[in-house]
């Protein structure tokens, strides 16, 4: 028996990154050697066990065989006679299929260790075009790593563009298509995942209202960049950098503008009512990717009130009201700031608007801090009942968001 730590450790310990997983590949055993020893069996496709002190996975050597369409399409073999060559060759990129010994020495069957000193992401083996989902994991990996310098080999995103036309790609599950984008949206630069998936071609089948921005231009003097697929680009990566890790708010910058791809040609570059149009798309992209509740429900309110957002100032004390309690904000005030996040992103993702402050949204956790510390109590005590109570509360809350609004202007 021959123990290997693989993977991501490997990758990252070599680019000076913190080990996140540690993953390990046991050679020459058995699975009744393994416990034996202790580990813990999960494993449903293939022998995969759990260390019995530290929790770590430890998976036998295995190969694979396709068998049939999509993620599932595969037969796994896994006995002491795989070699670790073997094993690394199933991989998706050369800098994941690098192994570290007991003593730390390194095996590096496919040219790993290159490829991280050249910033490549390459494909293993043309193997790599069996499996849909690793068009997904390359372009998720290139948003964690662009901002290391990574790019994608000419050959890899050849391999690519292959998958999607033979229609590979369109045999993924929303499931998985949806692990891939939340943990892509949590990257450094989210922007870079969408480029990968439409120099390939996949974006047009995976995110197709997110695709159909591209090539929309919008009024110079308000968006520099003038592209709209470009501007969605900058959105995220400045989503990216105000919430760090934070896939939600992520979600909610890349549903926002989805409305300007319907504008009629003869109305460009103004988007009259986009943030109305917008909300059909995003209820289209939710339920097809199956996302939880709370990105649908918010990424909505995102895409139906991020101009009232920025011209929060302009509004009257009714209607930002409305605003917050439409957030549900005054009982959680942490859906405000997610809804701000998004909000500020879209201010931020403009060219030369990348570090421009966001007054509005001080402007609205003020109002809402305001509205919420309007109670019931004053007016029950004062005989109210019922109805009564509740338009009392409101109209105190608008004078007491009026007040701020005064404060602020």
């Amino acid at each position: 028996m021959r123990i290997y730590l693989v993977g991501g450790a490997v990758r990252d310990q070599l680019l000076g990154r913190p080990v996140v997983d540690r993953d390990h590949v046991v050679v020459g055993a058995q699975p009744d050697e393994l416990l034996a020893l202790g580990y813990r069996a999960v494993g449903k496709d293939f022998p995969v066990f759990l260390h019995p002190d530290s929790g770590e996975e430890y998976a036998l050597a295995r190969t694979e065989r396709k068998t049939g369409r999509g993620y599932h399409g595969f037969a796994f073999h896994a006995d002491p006679t795989v070699t670790l060559e073997e094993d690394l060759a199933r991989r998706d990129l050369t800098i994941n299929a690098i192994a570290q010994d007991e003593s730390g020495a390194l095996v590096d069957p496919y040219g790993g260790r290159q490829d991280i000193e050249a910033r490549v992401l390459r494909h293993v083996s043309l193997a790599f075009v069996e499996d849909p989902v690793r068009l997904l994991r390359v372009a998720r990996f290139a948003a964690r790593f662009a901002p290391l310098g990574f790019t994608v080999a000419t050959e890899t995103m050849a391999l690519m563009r292959q998958m999607v036309a033979s229609g590979e790609v369109d045999h993924l599950v929303p499931e998985r298509v949806w692990a891939e984008t939340r943990r892509a949206l949590a990257e450094a630069r989210p922007s870079a995942f969408l480029r990968v998936l439409r120099e390939s071609g996949a974006l047009a089948v995976l995110f197709p209202e997110v695709d159909a921005l591209y090539g929309v231009p919008q009024r110079p003097e308000f968006h520099p960049e003038v592209d709209t697929g470009t501007h969605m680009e900058l959105v995220l990566d400045a989503a990216a950098a105000i919430a760090t890790g934070d896939d939600l708010v992520g979600y909610c910058a890349l549903c926002h503008d989805l409305g300007k791809a319907l504008t009629p040609a003869d109305v460009l570059p103004r988007h009259i009512g986009h943030e109305h149009a917008g909300v059909p798309l995003v209820r289209a992209l939710s339920a097809r990717l199956k996302v939880p509740t709370e990105h649908a429900t918010l990424a909505e309110h995102v895409c139906r009130e991020h101009l009232n957002a920025h011209r929060a100032l302009e509004l009257k004390p009714a209607t930002v009201l409305k605003l917050l309690t439409a957030l549900d904000a005054l009982r959680r005030p942490e859906r405000l700031e997610t809804f701000l996040a998004a909000c500020w992103a879209d201010k931020r993702g403009r060219l030369g608007h990348e570090d421009d402050p966001y007054p509005a949204g001080d402007y609205l956790r003020q109002a809402r801090a305001a509205a919420a510390a309007v109670t019931a109590a004053p007016f029950v005590d004062d005989g109210l009942r019922g109805p009564a109570v509740g338009a009392a509360m409101d109209a105190a809350r608008i004078s007491a968001i009026g007040d701020v609004k005064q404060y602020n202007n």
